[in-house]
């Protein structure tokens, strides 16, 4: 199967996300500045969603660059990362709404990493699909960034009952070590 079908329906979700997380900024009452202060927890979640949105759908435009064919078990692993990333709305949501509290960061954290393990089951059938010596299965190597991720997920869950702002700062660490796009696919692909 050919891949711009794939490639066409997940830029339309990722587009959904962001047009849905956006629409939860609600318009304050007041035409002050003051006015704004109340919706700051808000506004910030939807930063930081916006960067995780965005670096994922950066990602997973290169990670079909690198590759030349999709299969059901692709469109399926696909679909897996897209339903993770649909959450972050409410995830968001809930957690800039309830001011960072614990179990809303918990939740949050829990939509990441679901996210992230999502992403690497989506890398894992790609290299199935296109082999062992693909330009995909060289440009990821050993992949530090995509294996530390987790761990630090985790850890952010774990935060969360401790001191949820500690989660957050974790969350924002994993986002800032991803912000610079993944350059190893553009390399790979611009030496083949």
């Amino acid at each position: 199967m050919k891949k711009g079908r794939l490639e066409a329906f997940s830029d339309g979700v990722f587009a959904i996300i962001i047009t849905i997380m956006v629409l939860e900024l609600k318009v304050p009452h007041g035409e002050r500045l003051e006015a704004l202060l109340p919706l700051w927890p808000v506004f910030l979640s939807y930063v930081l969603s916006f960067v995780y949105v965005g670096i994922y759908w950066n990602n997973h435009h290169h990670l079909f660059q690198a590759c030349d064919h999709v299969s059901g078990r692709v469109l399926w692993a696909n679909l897996h990362l897209l339903f993770w990333l649909s959450l972050f709305p409410f995830v968001t949501g809930w957690m800039g709404e309830n001011h960072f509290a614990a179990w809303p960061a918990a939740v949050y954290g829990v939509a990441l990493l679901m996210a992230a393990v999502a992403y690497w089951l989506l890398q894992k059938t790609l290299i199935a699909v296109e082999g062992e010596r693909s330009v995909l299965r060289r440009a990821l190597g050993q992949d530090w960034k995509g294996k530390l991720s987790p761990v630090l997920y985790i850890a952010g869950i774990g935060l969360t009952l401790w001191q949820p702002w500690l989660s957050l700062a974790l969350y924002v660490a994993v986002a800032l070590l991803w912000l610079v796009p993944d350059r190893r696919i553009e390399r790979t692909l611009n030496s083949h």
